[in-house]
């Protein structure tokens, strides 16, 4: 079953992934991990240094000539500033220069002191930082490399920043995406876009931060991916735990999700139709997708629709967060460590990964296979078989 891995602190030398049951033979090039780290990079109120530089990454196992082998996929993201950090964070015996003692709020700093014991702040924020994410991008890059394979296009665009919202509905095709990331805030609509820069620039100047909503959007999802059967196979709540586990994502919605509560069962779920010409689906389409492509914890065969709400980043550039020095007990205000503005683009980039994740290790539990060309001949088979009616009979 497919699965991943990842270790190294924000500081560290680099940090790594283990990507462990992807099928051999998927075509893999560290060109191509490279391009879906750099748009992790993305989006306006990110500092300079995240728009210039490129992450340097190393694949340490499991691929052979551009193809994988079957074994587990190591791949490495080397820190371009570990020059900087060899001796604070060695891990060699010895002391760092200073110990942070003021923990920030809205980070996992006191809690993570409190749970291990720590006296330095910056044993807990070194793994808590979201630097990690780039190791899950890596992950993601390869699993989307898989989903593509039968047909599976993920990606996203950002719907939110701060009070500035885009047109409802307005969502990219699955051949948008390079349209999405020419945008400096990753939102389609233009108006919208240039409402959310200046939110930032106004924010920026108060040296305050901005959250925000990413949509993701996966498109060509086979029906039945995820189970109704058991309360950890279904897919929603699959999906809901992965993009949760991002950091500073407090909310996750699938489909038209709070909006349905307020809305009569007559309007609010989507209409079963038959389109004979929908092989992948069986000949069934829905009118609508109110339900995000997923009813009952199992795909439907519409895409799939998942909102994801990020907080505003809780270090800021001016250090107004009131805490405590846990050293003397005395009140005083949080650190400051480098920060952005906003990271909601980015954060779009990184659900893209954490949902392809989600997918690929349903599809590979729903489709099997040791090699790419099984995996798609099982694919292939299954979806032929949708085209049976219930009772058995072939739909022509």
């Amino acid at each position: 079953m497919l699965r991943f891995l990842t270790a190294g602190e924000s500081h560290g030398p680099s940090l790594s992934v283990i990507v462990e049951g992807l099928p051999a033979g998927l075509a893999v090039s560290l060109e191509q991990v490279g391009d879906e780290l750099a748009r992790r990079r993305l989006g306006f109120g990110r500092g300079p240094r995240m728009r210039f530089e490129r992450d340097e990454i190393r694949l340490i196992g499991g691929v052979r000539h551009g193809r994988t082998l079957g074994s587990p996929v190591a791949v490495e993201v080397l820190n371009s500033e570990w020059p900087k950090w060899v001796d604070e964070m060695s891990a060699a015996p010895g002391e760092p220069s200073r110990r942070l003692t003021a923990p920030r709020p809205g980070h996992a700093d006191l809690a993570g002191m409190q749970k291990y014991g720590f006296d330095d702040a910056r044993d807990v924020l070194e793994r808590a930082s979201a630097r990690e994410t780039a190791a899950r991008v890596v992950a993601g890059a390869l699993a989307k490399q898989l989903l593509g394979e039968i047909g599976v296009r993920v990606l996203s665009h950002v719907v939110r920043i701060g009070a500035v919202v885009s047109p409802e509905g307005l969502r990219p095709a699955p051949d948008e995406l390079d349209v999405v990331d020419a945008s400096e805030v990753r939102c389609l609509d233009p108006g919208a876009a240039e409402a959310m820069i200046a939110e930032i620039r106004a924010a920026a100047k108060e040296g305050d931060s901005l959250g925000g909503v990413a949509e993701v959007v996966a498109y060509g999802v086979p029906v039945g991916l995820g189970s109704y059967v058991h309360w950890d196979r279904k897919l929603d709540g699959l999906l809901a735990g992965a993009l949760m586990s991002i950091q500073a994502v407090k909310g996750v919605e699938i489909g038209d999700g709070f909006a349905q509560a307020a809305q009569r069962g007559s309007v609010a779920h989507d209409a079963i139709v038959r389109e004979d010409e929908r092989r992948e689906t069986g000949g069934y389409a829905r009118r609508s997708d109110h339900a995000g492509g997923i009813e009952g914890g199992v795909s439907s065969g519409a895409p799939v629709i998942v909102r994801v709400a990020m907080k505003p980043l809780a270090t800021l550039n001016r250090p107004v967060l009131e805490t405590v020095d846990v050293a003397t007990g005395a009140s005083t205000v949080s650190f400051k460590e480098r920060t952005d503005v906003t990271a909601v683009p980015a954060m779009g980039v990184v659900a893209e990964a954490m949902t392809a994740l989600v997918l690929a290790v349903e599809a590979q539990r729903k489709f099997g296979g040791d090699s790419v060309a099984e995996f798609v001949r099982n694919y292939e088979t299954y979806v032929d078989s949708l085209g049976r009616t219930l009772s058995g009979a072939r739909v022509s």
